[in-house]
């Protein structure tokens, strides 16, 4: 009896050595497996500037999905679960309302995560949405705040991953010369816009205005749907610019906007200002935007 109870204890303790090992190793391989950086962003447009400075050394996160409106989206469970894991945030830092409600709640589940604000030396524009504040939050849709949001980040990564710096300079570099391009060919387009005012649904457009000598007409007024007044007062400013495209966003309602080019006789057209694909969402933005210029 002695003798058997002595064998069940030793083949208990092998057991639990067994299990204990095989733990460790999965661990092991999950952390071989993911000994990338995580950084989290804010917006799908700011994927793609992580991922071309940081490689394949970094994994990214993003908190607001792309069909959804960053003023108003909340994260799941998970999505914070998940953040409360990264070693990094780039915020955008200017102000969308996302980052207002819930950083404080993300940097609180995760002390220890460097956050940065890409928005650091930016000069941010006055909104003309009152509902946003008193800065337009957009910051990321012109090239030239894009490459200062980029060299944010990889300050970002150096300071946390050092030992990787060539690696880092290397990558910036060689999408800094890209964002380059991008904003030489958008500063030749419209440089010869016959029609320099855009009608949008939603004012996410002030700093490519700014930027390219153009100007942003919104039919959003505080987050809400224009009311017939409104609607009555654009269509008399379309006819006397001669606006025939309003452009709309997947993130919001197109209503108002078909209501005012059924109207003008015009059309609706969309552009998506959050794009995880930036460079190329931006050069297709541009070549639509000028083409709407252009209608007579």
């Amino acid at each position: 009896m002695e003798f058997k109870r002595i064998m069940g204890l030793i083949l208990l303790i092998a057991l639990v050595v067994f299990l204990v090992g095989t733990v460790f190793y999965e661990n092991s391989k999950i952390q071989t497996s993911s000994n990338k950086i995580t950084v989290a962003v804010t917006i799908p447009s700011e994927e793609e500037f992580v991922k071309a400075v940081g490689g394949d050394k970094v994994n990214v996160l993003v908190m607001v999905p792309s069909n959804a409106d960053p003023h108003t989206y909340e994260p799941s469970s998970s999505q914070l679960q998940q953040a409360e894991q990264a070693q990094m945030y780039a915020e955008v830092g200017s102000g969308l309302e996302f980052e207002i409600g819930w950083m404080d709640k993300i940097r609180g589940l995760n002390s220890n995560m460097e956050v940065v604000n890409c928005s650091q030396g930016i000069d941010l524009m006055q909104s003309t949405d009152p509902d946003e504040g008193n800065q337009d939050p957009h910051i990321w849709n012109s090239p030239r705040n894009a490459k200062i949001m980029v060299q944010n980040i990889y300050e970002g990564l150096v300071k946390i991953d050092p030992a990787n710096k060539d690696y880092y300079t290397k990558n910036r570099d060689a999408y800094l010369q890209k964002l380059d391009d991008l904003d030489k060919n958008m500063t030749e387009t419209f440089a010869n816009a016959t029609n320099r005012n855009i009608m949008v649904y939603h004012p996410s457009w002030g700093y490519l205005c700014r930027d390219y000598g153009l100007n942003q007409i919104s039919i959003e007024n505080e987050g809400k749907e224009a009311t017939p007044a409104t609607i009555s007062r654009l269509v008399d400013l379309a006819d006397q610019e001669n606006v025939k495209v309003i452009f709309v966003s997947p993130q919001f309602s197109n209503e108002s906007a078909q209501t005012i080019a059924n109207q003008i006789g015009g059309q609706v057209v969309s552009i998506d200002p959050m794009a995880e694909n930036y460079i190329e969402n931006m050069y297709k933005i541009t070549q639509v935007i000028s083409k709407a210029q252009k209608t007579p």
